[in-house]
């Protein structure tokens, strides 16, 4: 759901980090966040959050902002 909102507000490259994969990363994700849901969305160096949040972002006309960044 949250790449596919990115990708309808023009967002071009998503990096995923399967952290399933990769437990490592899924440390640093609870490091950095201090949350243990998935997604965690980052735009640039900007942490949003989950999925929820970006979906905040969008229907208060904030997320194409934090895009054009």
């Amino acid at each position: 759901m949250a790449e596919k909102l990115l990708h309808s507000k023009g967002a071009a490259k998503i990096e995923k980090i399967r952290i399933d994969l990769e437990p490592d990363r899924h440390i640093e994700m609870l490091e950095k966040t201090g949350r243990r849901t998935v997604p965690q969305i980052y735009i640039g160096d900007t942490h949003v959050g989950g999925y929820e949040d970006l979906a905040f972002l969008n229907r208060n006309d904030s997320l194409e902002k934090l895009l054009a960044v």
